[in-house]
């Protein structure tokens, strides 16, 4: 008997579609260190769930490079 599992990453296009962004702009924030939870191994690059989730449910509304969630204006 073999237990499943769960990988501690996901791919990039996943984190995008988590975060409602489009493939390309994860890939660019990804290069730019600016993605949270993005690690390059190797020539991949993947996102770890731990960090991504941390940021999305951060308390404050916004992360460390200043982006507000906050949508009024």
């Amino acid at each position: 008997m073999t237990a499943k599992t769960e990988s501690a990453t996901i791919k990039v296009e996943e984190a995008a579609a988590l975060l409602g962004i489009g493939r390309q702009t994860a890939y660019d924030l990804a290069a730019q260190g600016k993605l949270p939870g993005a690690l390059r191994l190797g020539r991949r690059i993947v996102v770890s769930k731990k960090a991504l989730d941390r940021f999305l449910e951060s308390s404050d509304g916004s992360d460390k490079h200043g982006c507000s969630n906050d949508n009024s204006e």
